[in-house]
């Protein structure tokens, strides 16, 4: 798998208490959003607190998981993806996304990355790529790290366990947390 350029986004792996839940967040998103948003991308939360697509070097919350929703003919949809520009019933809608920061994720580099990357940190590439047919986030963590002084979106933890994964693989897929967490008090929303 490592050596395919074959990311899923940000996927929970573990917590190290051995919970992983999503958090539900009733009108998390504001209807008619105008930014697609798909599962296992990276997502932060705006000054009116709702859930918007986080940006590569910003805080962040953590990773989409859904959302479900009544839309304007009263057929409840539930989804994956936020499809953008999405009209709901007032007061319908739940978000769901992961925001503790102690949650470990697996996640894809855009190339290969060595064990001298654990413990380091990374920006996200590919942020908002995806797939609208599947509802799935194509994001990856970039194999340019921060270094010793700079502070970057994901640390990097560990490699990923799998049988066909490994350290210098093309792709390497490895488990990250994260960095730049806005329940850091210091830190705004956006």
């Amino acid at each position: 798998m490592s050596s395919l350029n074959q990311p899923f986004g940000m996927r929970p792996s573990f917590h190290p208490s051995g919970l992983d839940r999503a958090v539900a967040l009733p009108n998390g998103i504001a209807s008619a959003y105008g930014t697609g948003l798909l599962k296992g991308q990276p997502v932060a939360l705006n000054t009116s607190g709702n859930i918007i697509a986080a940006v590569a070097g910003s805080a962040y919350q953590g990773a989409f998981a859904g959302h479900e929703f009544t839309d304007l003919t009263g057929r409840r949809q539930v989804s994956n993806q936020w499809v953008a520009s999405t009209a709901y019933q007032t007061g319908s809608e739940i978000t769901y996304y992961y925001s503790d920061p102690n949650i470990v994720y697996d996640i894809q580099a855009d190339g290969s990355l060595a064990q001298t990357a654990i413990g380091d940190q990374a920006n996200f590439t590919n942020i908002s790529a995806g797939s609208t047919n599947t509802g799935l986030s194509q994001c990856t963590i970039s194999t340019s790290l921060a270094g010793s002084s700079a502070v970057g979106d994901m640390r990097i933890i560990g490699l990923t366990p799998a049988v066909d994964n490994a350290f210098g693989d093309a792709f390497t897929v490895v488990q990250v947390q994260v960095s730049r967490s806005q329940f850091v008090a210091t830190i705004n929303a956006i």
